[in-house]
């Protein structure tokens, strides 16, 4: 027993060391959620305090009547997320490190417990998010860093709202909040690229419906949520464009080529997508080619598109075609088909 015992105990303390930037990486960032959710206050206490802002106030009381739309028309999970508020003061949380092959575009990947293989890796501190950028792009990669507008703890933690949140309009505040309660109703290991295209496609049609039954559809409301989902898809449907020009690009490379004329091409290419972006007919804003002016969009960008965006059409067609526009059928036949995690 002794023997085993030791046995035990010697594979325990491998396993440790071996894993140990692993661990402590978690122990930081369960650290940085619960500073989070400990300091969270509960929306009654927020609303009633004077010296939260009257115009984060407004969007403060429809949070509820989104969340309960999304369980009762939607079929999404019933938690107890999104009850506080976390006053982030005007500051940033998250930073999230993205990275992708220089002449492919191929996302780099970390593995996790319970979520799987994933392509992104996010702190709550920022010095140690751009010392992950550098180590990464010394290594060669084309890397990025995000601040995430919200995100879910899919059940880890209970989610509170951001008050970064309240600054967006009506409708993408709804587009948000049900794209995360789809993150804590159905989530995939090892699928990020379908997670997040299914939790965009599903938040963005909700927030339709939503907006459209709580104002109308002649709103200004509901048409400032419609032109901004309109300037979006089309501005990411150029950028999918975009990186089906770079795919196109990289598989005319040859083993003889040097990354000297690779780079020379691939910045070749990606200041033709810049320069025609001015091109698109946009109704809100615009996406001028001085937004890159200092320094282009590399691999990562145009990844991040896919990410999100590159498996809309294909949901709406099935939506359509095989759920007769029925969303929630769509959720119910998700969540059965695949298991949460």
């Amino acid at each position: 027993m002794k023997r085993v015992g030791l046995t035990v105990f010697f594979l325990l303390v491998l396993l440790v060391v071996w894993y140990w930037s692993l661990i402590v990486y978690g122990i930081n960032q369960g650290l940085g959620q619960l500073n989070i959710v400990w300091n969270a206050r509960p929306i009654p206490e927020v609303l009633n305090d004077p010296a939260f802002p009257d115009s984060l106030k407004s969007k403060l009381r429809i949070i509820d009547e989104i969340k309960a739309y999304a369980i009762d028309s939607l079929g999404l999970k019933d938690t107890d997320n999104y009850k506080t508020v976390f006053d982030q003061k005007g500051q940033e949380l998250m930073w999230v490190v993205t990275a992708s092959e220089p002449f492919q575009l191929k996302a780099k990947t970390w593995d996790f417990p319970v979520l799987g293989t994933v392509p992104y890796k996010g702190y709550f501190d920022k010095g140690k998010a751009i010392a992950e950028m550098k180590q990464l792009q010394e290594a060669g990669w084309d890397v990025g860093v995000r601040n995430p507008g919200g995100w879910s703890t899919l059940g880890w933690f209970t989610d509170p709202i951001l008050s970064g949140m309240l600054e967006r309009n009506e409708g993408d505040l709804a587009s948000l909040i049900i794209h995360e309660m789809v993150h804590a109703t159905l989530f995939v290991k090892d699928s990020v690229d379908f997670n997040e295209n299914l939790a965009s496609f599903i938040g963005d049609s909700a927030a339709y419906s939503f907006i459209a039954a709580k104002y109308g559809r002649q709103s200004q409301e509901y048409l400032t949520y419609v032109y901004e989902v309109v300037d979006y898809q089309r501005y990411s449907n150029h950028v999918l464009r975009g990186s089906r020009a770079l795919d196109s690009l990289y598989n005319t490379f040859g083993e003889g080529d040097t990354d000297d004329y690779k780079k020379s091409k691939k910045e070749e290419m990606i200041q033709r997508i810049v320069s025609s972006m001015d091109t698109l007919t946009l109704h809100q804003y615009k996406i001028p080619t001085q937004r890159f002016k200092e320094r282009p969009p590399n691999n990562d960008y145009f990844l991040a598109y896919r990410r999100y965006q590159s498996k809309q059409t294909n949901f709406r067609l099935e939506l359509e075609e095989k759920y007769n526009g029925d969303l929630r059928e769509m959720i119910r036949a998700y969540t059965v088909r695949f298991p949460f995690l």
